[in-house]
């Protein structure tokens, strides 16, 4: 078929960053306890006689994890709350030396409870070195399950990833998924606030040292921050598919790409919790020599699906378990440029997204020209929209416009090898990641609808507002742990009043807030500067530590946020937010000076890094300046890879090194 063959000539022989290949992993699954996990195969295993404590650890014992089985007394199985668990937990953290805690959340999820925790803490009260610990406490059935993963903070660039996919793995077994002879109920989860988070179904994997089609398995990766490398699911899903679709309910759905020409059922998957099952949704035979190639959501949250000839678009209301066939004929047929793009074996057009005006966008597989249908009328429009800066190979196999929770809407292309922002306007383009994805899912609201009340299908759940949060946390010293009981700490979020928050003598905080919303956290202590103001509460009550860092002449203070295009010296978006701390941070002390310091991984020719450190060195200066800070006051350096701050030995690590940082040079 010709899409197929348009795919498989792209992507084949590419040797992908986004596709890099993982620590071979083992399964390791207790029949009678109803659990399962993943381990790394280079890590050991031993669980004791009676089969209530297993370990995975790596060699000499440097990193750990313990899961541990432990029955709970009748009497005492529902005396303690989730909360006062969470709570219970979080006191014993802070009577530890020195401890930070980075996460501590609680959820109820269907048939068990669960506390998720990570924090850092010292031996003592003048010890340089650092404890990590993260893990899960979860009660089910008459049952307490315990995971924790603990190693040194110096081994978290050679163990950490792997330790913390393993407490991830974590699952029970003894809840399977329907199969489509027999559809699990599908009533969707209630809206949420979007996570901001977007995913891609992986075109290709390695599999001892070739590559090979994948399509099965899910990459997640924060819109904030595209560069970084993705969260892998790794088969998420039980068939090959070219076709994903985010719900209001933050789950991805999804269907075969088997040309079966049968209705197929739609299959859910939560990337909270990995598991998976089928819908009674099920969409009609997609027709002869054609399959299901792309999906996307709507402004009210119903899904389209779309086969690869364009021929048929369907879509799926999850409020009513409703199932519409749109148009079941080509609508760029009708279009005066159609004999450009619909020849025999020209590449395929089914590929889309939606908007807010009810404009489908489609993208030609081809060159990545876009195409026009407005969704009412099943008109085309009047021309193809070509793209400035795409690659003349073919092989654009998706559309996504993603909103942020400022109301920003961003359109992203999946090319052959790269993921593109477009700008309409302009109609051009710039590259933002790299990898192949057969089909992209995203946050095409940020928040659902606040419309009044719909009427509610029998047996369906009603909507609920976004669930409220309780954060708590302290602010402490960034060098030393200590509380900062003399702070001030502020709140803002887009469309809301600022919030001040009392600080205690003991420097601890308690806030209510909205789950899902970004706040900014506005910190005013003389002589500290905040280095990461945005925080993202979790449901219910949650604590996360705040730490500023002391200004004095010679501190390297790091820019975690400011994040480039990959291999360019174009600031994204997302580094904004950071830089306007420092430039104020920079107006408040109109005498400090700073030095900007650039730095890349080892990857490529070590001269080149060092001119593409110093040219985003100049990209951040630039930016300063222009944002009133007076150039005299800002030198820099590019430094290239010769100061790694972790292993350059893998991309999870080596991205820790592609960095920018400031170091104080006067305070008067």
């Amino acid at each position: 078929m010709k899409f197929l063959l348009t795919l498989v000539l792209s992507v084949c022989w590419l040797q992908l960053w986004a596709q890099e290949a993982e620590t071979p992993r083992e399964v390791y699954t207790d029949v009678r306890a109803h659990i399962q996990l993943t381990y790394p195969s280079t890590w050991q295993r031993h669980r004791n006689d009676d089969r209530t404590e297993l370990s995975f650890f790596t060699e000499g014992r440097r990193a750990v994890v313990k899961v541990t089985l432990r029955k709970l007394p009748t009497a005492g199985r529902r005396l303690a709350s989730l909360a006062s668990r969470q709570d219970s937990l979080w006191r014993s953290l802070l009577r530890l030396s020195r401890a930070q805690v980075v996460q501590l959340s609680q959820r109820e999820a269907e048939g068990y409870e669960e506390v998720r925790y990570h924090y850092t803490y010292a031996p003592d009260a003048q010890s340089a070195d650092r404890t990590r610990v993260l893990g899960r406490l979860l009660w089910r059935g008459g049952y307490a399950f315990s995971l924790e993963y603990r190693a040194g903070v110096e081994q978290d660039e050679r163990f950490l990833t792997d330790g913390e996919q393993l407490v991830d793995s974590f699952a029970f077994t003894n809840k399977v998924a329907p199969s489509p002879a027999s559809p699990a109920p599908s009533r969707p989860a209630a809206n949420q606030p979007c996570d901001n988070k977007m995913y891609g179904i992986a075109a290709l994997r390695v599999r001892d040292d070739l590559w090979e089609d994948d399509c099965r398995t899910i990459h997640e990766f924060s819109a904030s921050n595209l560069s970084a490398p993705p969260r892998i699911h790794r088969n998420a899903l039980p068939f090959q598919s070219y076709a994903l679709a985010k719900g209001f309910d933050n789950c991805l759905y999804s269907v075969t790409k088997a040309p079966t020409d049968a209705p197929e059922y739609v299959y859910r998957y939560n990337p909270a919790t990995r598991r998976g099952e089928y819908t009674t949704w099920q969409l009609p035979a997609q027709g002869p020599e054609t399959v299901w190639i792309s999906a996307a959501t709507d402004e009210q949250g119903n899904l389209y699906f779309s086969t690869s000839d364009a021929g048929q678009l369907v879509k799926v209301e999850p409020a009513t378990g409703a199932v519409t066939v749109v148009w079941s004929s080509d609508p760029i047929r009708k279009a005066s440029y159609y004999s450009k793009i619909g020849f025999a074996g020209a590449g395929t057009h089914g590929n889309f997204c939606l908007d807010e005006n009810n404009t489908l966008y489609q993208v030609y597989s081809t060159d990545g020209s876009l195409l026009r249908i407005n969704l009412q009328t099943g008109e085309p429009g009047p021309e193809l929209i070509p793209l400035e800066g795409l690659p003349t190979r073919g092989g654009y196999s998706d559309l996504l416009l993603q909103n942020d929770e400022q109301g920003r809407r961003r359109l992203y292309l999946a090319g052959p090898k790269a993921l593109y922002q477009v700008n309409l306007e302009q109609r051009q383009v710039k590259q933002v990641r790299r990898g192949t994805y057969t089909d992209l899912a995203g946050c095409n609201l940020f928040r659902a609808p606040a419309a009044g009340p719909a009427p509610v299908p029998a047996g369906a759940a009603p909507a609920l507002a976004a669930p409220a949060a309780t954060w708590r946390g302290r602010v402490l010293n960034g060098i030393t742990f200590q509380p900062l009981p003399q702070a001030k700490l502020r709140l803002s979020s887009p469309g809301a009043s600022d919030v001040a928050v009392p600080i205690s003598a003991q420097g601890t905080f308690s806030v209510a807030a909205e789950s899902g919303r970004s706040y900014a956290a506005h910190i005013q202590l003389a002589g500290y500067v905040a280095v990461d103001s945005t925080y993202t509460p979790q449901p219910g009550p949650y604590v996360q530590d705040v730490l500023l860092y002391p200004l004095a002449v010679g501190a390297t203070l790091p820019l975690d946020n400011v994040q480039f295009t990959q291999g360019q010296a174009v600031l994204l978006p997302s580094s904004f937010p950071a830089l306007d701390q420092l430039t104020a941070l920079l107006t408040k002390n109109p005498t400090m000076t700073i030095e900007l310091r650039g730095h890349t991984d080892n990857q490529g020719d070590p001269q080149k890094n060092v001119v593409l450190s110093q040219e985003r060195v100049a990209a951040v200066k630039a930016y300063l300046v222009e944002h009133g800070i007076g150039a005299p006051r800002i030198t820099g350096i590019g430094l290239g890879g010769a100061e790694p701050r972790a292993s350059n030995a893998r991309e999870a690590t080596r991205k820790l090194n592609r960095r920018v940082e400031f170091r104080v040079t006067s305070v008067h």
